[in-house]
């Protein structure tokens, strides 16, 4: 169940963030968006975020252009292939803007920021932006590409103002023979528009006539020589053309790798600076991340509302108290409270700033909701069922750092049942140790709520004189669903009111405290119950990686991840990366089933491995011997006496 994206809305919020993307890969990237689960790595997408959006209020938005085949062409430019003119400008304006966006990033340095590093990692590209545009201009080779062209299309000119010349004269001459006074090109042939009764007059050749046959477009005889030199030297010009574009192709596979790296970065700096902009939008804050099971709101507002329109929700949730039930009547905001809670806390996990004054949210391992109308046609499902159907998922996926929603607990059967579970779901929450609120209309409930520790009541408050909700959740008192005071003030007969009086409250011992089974299946679940088993799933195995302080590792280092293939300088060595960067920068890389570590600086990449390998691959296959895995394989089916794996000890090359 894709709980996030369906429940809390948060492909809108992705959909958002795809919309402030130029770039293909930013967009991919928000499509698999997903919270965080290292504290470490939350925190430096949090500082990412809010440094792009100083810069933003700063200095604007950066010269993120267009980059779409900027990759193809580069890699066709190493296989040695033949660049076209459009190709060729589009590197030129790729040049351009990360000239434009070393510039931009230079500028956070004045704002002492992070993102400064991306700036510095970019290659120089002016040689290739020079080279092209002197010898690209209007979508054409230059004439000053090179010596011998010019000198060709010179010699082009010459010819064609001679022929021009004779046809001239020609006309001139002869004047009477000619319908018009004109030199038409047709199919490629200097003609001139003869007479049809003077077309034997004119020595050469007929290369078309007019639709009436009244008139004959000639080649004379005289330009025909001509115009098979100027011919010549179109193959000549056509020649030289290439040879400048195939020098300029050569540039760009030498600079491929430059190209490459240049790329990366703007893609990854699109992704940030999307983030940046959405926080703008929003004016959203960079919350306090913690491990401690605490969420705190201050002013929050739903996203996807307009901040006009919006009660700012305050909340407070853990240390004492694990969960909240909230209560009051329908269209009240109950619903956009909860939505608001769960919606921040998965923005505040993927790194994403929330639209609050101040806000501190914890780090989850599950995000699990039950919010809205679940009924399913097409599996037979009630509205009922379907909730019951996704709780259960919800209860066997639950761990004490999980944050839990559900709306309108215990709805859609009789409500003696449905207050019963609706308990009964609340003591598998609370023992859980999980956090959660929910939102119900059963009185039981709030008083289960009252006498419960790490429980807490509370109601979203309601205008009873002119009978608005006013959308402001109040903690520490549980509300009433108003439901008789809005009939009455509607309109409702008072026999009625009385009626519904007696029977909601007067007849309640009576009718819903002593009620006793009514037939032989209810009489087995309330004896016996069901023991729900936990079923074991992926997400259960989820574990919150809090951060231990370390020595930072270089930016440029932590881009190396395991599999990736890589060039060791100087020698120019091609190696495969199987140890991630140390604090000092040091990289394990297996050069020739040697392997060891080097620094950073002498690495450059040449294949991700997310390109290489497919996905889930066992890379042990690469670094490890037959021998070496046929001992794990043994070794995780069974204890053997004796059986031990040795690794080779690698020594660590402190070579700048």
């Amino acid at each position: 169940m894709n709980y996030m994206n369906d429940m809390l809305e948060f492909n809108e919020i992705i959909q958002k963030l795809k919309e402030y993307t130029r770039t293909g890969k930013a967009r991919d990237r928000f499509e698999q968006l997903a919270p965080i689960r290292d504290e470490r790595e939350l925190n430096e997408r949090l500082r990412d975020t809010s440094e792009a959006k100083i810069l933003l209020e700063k200095v604007g938005n950066p010269p993120i252009s267009s980059v779409e085949d900027i990759f193809k062409i580069t890699e066709n430019a190493k296989r040695g292939d033949l660049l076209s003119i459009d190709e060729l400008e589009k590197i030129e304006l790729f040049a351009v803007a990360c000239m434009r966006f070393k510039k931009y990033l230079k500028r956070s340095e004045d704002y002492g920021l992070n993102l400064s590093g991306y700036g510095n990692g970019m290659y120089d590209l002016d040689f290739l932006k020079e080279e092209i545009s002197k010898c690209i201009r209007n979508k054409r080779v230059d004439d000053y590409a090179s010596k011998e062209l010019k000198e060709i299309r010179k010699k082009l000119e010459q010819i064609s103002s001679n022929i021009r010349l004779k046809l001239e004269n020609l006309l001139k001459s002869k004047k009477e023979c000619f319908s018009d006074s004109f030199i038409s090109n047709r199919n490629g042939h200097f003609t001139l528009p003869v007479k049809k009764e003077h077309k034997l007059t004119i020595s050469g050749s007929v290369i078309d006539m007019s639709s009436s046959g009244a008139t004959y477009f000639i080649e004379p005889t005289a330009v025909a020589k001509l115009k098979e030199e100027y011919e010549n030297k179109q193959i000549e010009e056509s020649n030289e053309e290439r040879k400048i574009l195939y020098i300029l192709s050569s540039f760009v596979g030498d600079l491929a790798e430059e190209i490459s790296l240049n790329l990366e970065y703007i893609e990854e700096l699109d992704y940030i600076f999307a983030k940046g902009k959405l926080s703008m939008d929003m004016n959203g804050v960079a919350p306090t991340i913690n491990t401690n099971q605490y969420i705190e709101l201050v002013n929050g507002r739903h996203p996807l509302l307009k901040r006009e329109n919006c009660v700012p929700l305050n909340i407070k949730l853990g240390n004492l108290v694990q969960g909240i039930v909230i209560t009051g009547p329908n269209t009240g905001g109950k619903t956009v409270a909860l939505k608001t809670v769960g919606l921040l806390s998965v923005m505040a996990n993927c790194g994403l700033h929330v639209p609050c004054e101040s806000a501190s949210i914890c780090m989850n391992s599950n995000v699990l909701c039950d919010i809205g109308d679940n009924q399913s046609i097409s599996e037979n499902l009630s509205t009922f069922s379907a909730h019951i159907k996704n709780i259960i998922e919800i209860i066997k996926r639950i761990d004490k750092d999980s944050l839990v929603f559900m709306d309108e607990l215990g709805s859609g059967t009789d409500p003696s049942e449905g207050m019963g579970i609706a308990i009964a779901i609340l003591e598998e929450l609370r023992k859980s140790g999980c956090l959660f609120i929910v939102t119900t209309h059963y009185p039981e409930v709030k008083e289960y709520a009252e006498k419960t520790d790490g429980i807490m009541n509370a109601r979203m408050a309601f205008d009873k004189e002119s009978l608005r909700p006013l959308y402001r959740l109040e903690v520490g008192v549980s509300g009433e669903s108003c439901a008789l005071y809005i009939a009455k003030q509607l309109g409702m007969p008072r026999n009625m009111l009385l009626r519904a009086y007696e029977e909601t409250y007067q007849s309640k011992e009576v009718g819903r405290a002593h009620r006793t089974p009514t037939n032989h299946i209810e009489k087995e679940i309330l004896e016996d119950g069901i023991e729900l088993e936990k079923e074991a799933s992926k997400d259960s195995e989820i574990k919150i990686v809090k951060y231990e302080e370390k020595k930072p590792v270089n930016s440029r280092a932590s881009r190396f991840e395991v599999g990736d293939s890589v060039v060791v300088y100087p020698q120019k060595k091609v190696g495969i990366v199987f140890e991630k960067a140390d604090s000092k920068g040091y990289i394990g890389v297996q050069i020739q089933k040697k392997k060891e570590y080097v620094i950073h600086k002498r690495v450059q990449l040449k294949a991700s491995a997310k390109d290489l390998y497919p996905e889930d691959y066992n890379m042990s296959i690469i670094f490890d011997s037959v021998e070496t895995r046929k001992t794990r394989r043994v070794m995780e089916k069974r204890h053997e006496e004796g059986r031990e794996i040795h690794y080779d000890a690698v020594k660590k090359k402190g070579i700048r």
